[in-house]
């Protein structure tokens, strides 16, 4: 017997009634947990979720945004942007590997790197390095920058020219997103292209020490630094015929730096010289642009999800949502062009419609130059005010919006600004040890979370963990998070084609 024919059609809802519109409200960056002083869900004021929780209780859901349910390898994957856009609305499980976590890259990746390029005869092996200071602890990138160097030294002990070559704060140097500030891109490319940056050591642990000397100093914000011999030459700047392995995995942190390295003709910023490099990413950071052209992990191809359901069901969707997240999510998701990733009506820009007819995608373009923090509100208003006239204007079916304030005021690690922004990225927003006391820093000041990385359990019983690999409780994520180490370049001759996947394990 075959399997039965394909069908677009949904069956009727046995009890939503038709000709009703539903509102689909996504909260991005809340979560639930238990209260306390540092929980901004709980904290601040919020009605309407309150009356939702106690109007109707027996309708109160929490989906699993981690783990297995989303498919990552195992319940103690904690999920994040990426395996959220891949998975919210795909209607069934895709396995999204090992690549989706709340940080952008892993330093088993550059071990991995590491070792297959060495095993593949490079002589000449050199990483440039971004400080995280976000998904893992501020000030923790010395202890970070010691796992490579290790790495490196017993390479140098088989004859290899194998060091870090340059390095900075990701947020301020290379890996800008959005096309909101090529500036980040052209300082990153001047100290790994160029070899040129205001700051030169000759070693990346004597660099991270002096500029954290600062006491301002963030690792998000380091400034750009290279590593110099002791005539004071850049020791590894890129050059024609080197092989440039990308390996951070956030689609939007890297397709400006991916077009830099890739596009021959390219006016943004002044590259001064173009190498003559192979180039490969991670990933590939942007489907429709096919770029990069060469990666090394394909991406999950998600297909039917309920996008394009809806239009086959003559459901009308309108859409609206703040731009700068619009823009994250259109060069994060989509590969190919009508593969859908999400509901598919978040990604406006790129793939444009399914059926212009049935869909309405409006873009609110958010503040230029004003911290989350300084504006927590955000387009908040705005939205809700769009998605109040499409629902009072009787077209649609369905009214979708997100509200991106607790995610994006989470981040800055503001807890009175994420509780005026209405929801938080803050379940709970300070740092926690294994028996659940916040963690101080040396100063004695809590340490506050700011990160995606926070675990979850079966239970919504969630709390933050230490930077250790350990769940701090049974049931809870372990912490993958890991520096922001951004690239990885050795002579040409040593990159096979066979090497452009990674191995099995």
């Amino acid at each position: 017997m075959g399997s039965p024919e394909f069908s677009w059609k949904l069956a009727d809802h046995p009890r939503l009634p038709k000709g009703k519109t539903v509102a689909v409200v996504v909260l991005d960056g809340w979560g639930e947990a238990n209260p306390h002083q540092y929980n901004c869900t709980r904290v601040a004021d919020t009605p309407t979720v309150d009356s939702l929780k106690k109007g109707a209780p027996e309708r109160w859901r929490l989906p699993r945004a981690h783990g297995t349910a989303v498919g990552l390898p195992t319940d103690d994957d904690t999920g994040n942007s990426e395996v959220g856009h891949n998975a919210l609305g795909a209607g069934r499980i895709y396995a999204q590997g090992n690549f989706n976590h709340s940080s952008s890259s892993m330093t088993s990746f550059l071990q991995l790197l590491l070792e297959g390029a060495s095993e593949h005869g490079a002589k000449r092996i050199h990483v440039h390095i971004l400080t995280d200071g976000r998904d893992v602890l501020d000030r923790s990138s010395v202890r970070f920058v010691e796992i490579p160097e290790n790495e490196l030294s017993k390479l140098r002990e088989k004859g290899i020219d194998a060091q870090i070559a340059s390095g900075g704060g990701w947020m301020y140097v290379t890996m800008d997103r959005y096309e909101n500030d090529w500036g980040v891109v052209k300082r990153g490319w001047d100290a790994q292209v160029l070899g040129e940056a205001p700051y030169k050591f000759q070693s990346a642990l004597e660099a991270i020490k002096k500029l954290r000397e600062d006491p301002k100093a963030n690792d998000q914000y380091l400034p750009p630094f290279v590593i110099v011999d002791e005539s004071g030459k850049a020791v590894g700047p890129i050059v024609d015929g080197d092989a440039v392995v990308t390996f951070n995995f956030r689609a939007d942190q890297m397709f400006m730096i991916a077009k830099a390295l890739e596009y021959e003709n390219f006016d943004k910023v002044d590259r001064v010289r173009f190498p003559k490099i192979r180039y490969a990413g991670m990933l590939q950071y942007d489907g429709e642009l096919k770029l990069p052209s060469h990666y090394l992990v394909s991406p999950p191809e998600i297909e039917k999800a309920s996008g394009e359901y809806l239009v086959h069901n003559g459901i009308k969707t309108f859409a609206c949502r703040w731009s700068t997240v619009f823009d994250a999510l259109d060069y994060k998701l989509v590969k190919p062009t009508k593969m859908i990733n999400s509901f598919k009506i978040w990604i406006l820009i790129i793939t444009g419609y399914f059926d212009p007819s049935m869909e309405e995608y409006v873009e609110m373009p958010s503040d230029k130059g004003i911290s989350f923090n300084v504006q927590p509100k955000m387009k908040a208003l705005e939205i809700a005010e769009r998605a109040r006239d499409a629902i009072l204007s009787g077209k649609f079916h369905q009214v979708c919006i997100n509200l991106a304030n607790g995610d994006m005021v989470g981040h800055t690690g503001d807890i009175k600004a994420t509780v005026i922004s209405d929801h938080g990225n803050a379940e709970d927003m300070v740092k926690r040890d294994k028996s659940g006391q916040p963690l101080l820093d040396k100063d004695g000041n809590i340490q506050i979370l700011t990160s995606h990385a926070l675990p979850s359990g079966s239970n919504c019983d969630w709390r933050p963990w230490p930077c250790t690999g350990r769940p701090i409780q049974e049931g809870s994520a372990k912490c993958w998070a890991c520096q922001c180490c951004c690239c990885c370049c050795c002579d040409e001759s040593s990159w096979p084609r066979s090497s452009r996947r990674l191995r099995a394990d």
